[in-house]
């Protein structure tokens, strides 16, 4: 039999056929996922189909999330036409404003499962490839049909594998491994195709998350992590498995990356932009929205108010990650680092609500895209980068190097901010702001760290 990837492995178990890259396969979907945006267009193709009811309401999960709270009239009626639309079809798995991020419940509340077909209406259900499972972003018109029939078609798509190797320094994180790999690929680099992630199984949930959501920035159909600790023993790409491409990634000499306005693939080295004016900082999203990212932005910052010309913007990605970081005192110490922490949701990532950026706005965003207009202006720039990038960004207005902070000692630390502070370009819109609250942070809530909180690693 002829060696198969993990793309060949479950759409031929789930069409009940062998079927290979470039053969059509229609297949069952496990779970359909809908959220606010497009309710809309998804209830209007059910209708042109003939179709009044989902074809398994234990099987489709509902979100408000990319709006949320409604930011507008318009968007509030649309989110009252959701939910009469949810009570209607009796959908059992709706998430209401301020639960959080769909992809981001879907895989934390065990939405996902390994080895089945999921299909979202968003480009970045890739993320439930974090455990096993073939999830692919969708238009409007496919959701209905996947809705009203249970299932979907798809072309086995060619599969380009990634393969880690070696282990991260201190102060690089994997939202810098896999900038880097977005770098190499491109944005269309692997446009419909299945990407595979090697020698990752093991990470905590959240890292996977991370992981398989950006392959959509390469224009992946899937992203899938391999060998992980919810893939049954059959979900395994055979060895000598036929790739179209293969990207090695060497972590022992990876270091912080940042990609650079307008693209996303657009990547360079964080040294190659230090020095580069932020007025905004947002450390949220699908992407890095979770308490690990949240606690190494306080790990940097280390009881230190932000710059007075910078806004940092917390958005927790789901309520989960948001109580737990209340009750561990990360929220806390943002909260009194100067940060503004919003509704568990999209917030600002997509550029319709919660913190819009203006025409001249330079932002440092730990979100997925940087294009022209994704956060609100397109006359804004956006950066991405990790949450330490993000740190530096907001304590001391610069993009910047993280790890010189992380290994300073407290005196050589308040010299190194006050220096990058000095030299921060008078570019953006930023004003310095007059009469800060700041509190004293001696005997501030201490952070508390467990070894592993809703099945991810947490670090000191």
């Amino acid at each position: 039999m002829t060696a198969k990837t993990l793309a060949e492995k479950i759409l031929s178990r789930s069409s009940g056929r062998d079927v290979r890259a470039g053969d059509l396969a229609i297949v069952p979907v496990s779970r359909v996922m809908v959220h606010d945006s497009v309710i809309d267009a998804v209830m209007a193709g059910m209708k042109a189909l003939g179709k009044e009811r989902v074809w398994d309401t234990e099987r489709v999960c509902v979100f408000v999330d990319h709006a949320a709270p409604a930011p507008t009239p318009v968007v509030a009626d649309s989110h009252r036409v959701l939910r009469e639309w949810v009570r209607g079809q009796r959908i059992a798995t709706f998430y209401d404003a301020g639960e959080g991020v769909c992809h981001q419940i879907m895989v934390e509340d065990g939405f996902c499962e390994p080895g089945t077909v999921i299909v979202g209406s968003d480009s970045h259900s890739n993320s439930y490839g974090s455990v096993g499972a073939f999830g692919a972003g969708m238009g409007a018109t496919d959701i209905a049909v996947a809705l009203a029939l249970g299932r979907t078609w798809l072309r086995v798509p060619e599969s380009i594998k990634v393969q880690f190797v070696g282990q991260l320094r201190p102060g690089v994180t994997w939202k810098d491994a896999i900038t880097k790999v977005v770098g190499e690929v491109g944005t269309d680099g692997a446009r419909y195709a299945c990407v595979e992630f090697h020698g990752v199984g093991s990470l905590p949930q959240g890292d996977r998350i991370t992981l398989s959501g950006m392959s959509t920035e390469m224009g992946a159909k899937a992203g899938i992590v391999v060998d992980t600790p919810e893939a049954p023993e059959w979900l395994h790409p055979d060895a000598d498995a036929s790739y179209t491409r293969v990207v090695r990634v060497d972590l022992d000499a990876l270091e912080p990356q940042v990609a650079v306005p307008p693209r996303v693939d657009q990547v360079v080295d964080v040294s190659a932009v230090a020095g580069t004016a932020v007025d905004i900082v947002f450390l949220g999203s699908c992407t890095n929205g979770r308490l690990v990212d949240m606690r190494q932005v306080v790990q940097l910052l280390r009881g230190r108010r932000i710059a007075p010309e910078v806004r940092l913007e917390v958005v927790p990605a789901s309520r989960r990650q948001f109580e737990d970081a209340l009750a561990d005192g990360t929220i806390a110490a943002l909260s009194r680092a100067g940060a503004v922490v919003g509704a568990s949701g999209c917030g600002p990532c997509l550029g319709r609500q919660g913190g819009v950026l203006a025409g001249a706005e330079i932002c440092l965003s730990t979100a997925n895209r940087n294009y022209k207009g994704r956060m609100g202006s397109p006359e804004a720039s956006i950066y991405i980068g990790s949450p330490y990038v993000a740190a530096v960004a907001a304590l001391t207005g610069v993009i910047d190097d993280p790890r010189p902070f992380l290994e300073a000692d407290e005196e050589s630390f308040d010299l190194l901010v006050a220096h990058r502070r000095r030299s921060r370009p008078a570019v953006g819109a930023a004003s310095a702001r007059a009469g800060d609250r700041a509190r004293e942070l001696v005997g501030a809530v201490p952070i508390r760290t467990s070894p592993q909180v809703f099945g991810m690693e947490v670090e000191d």
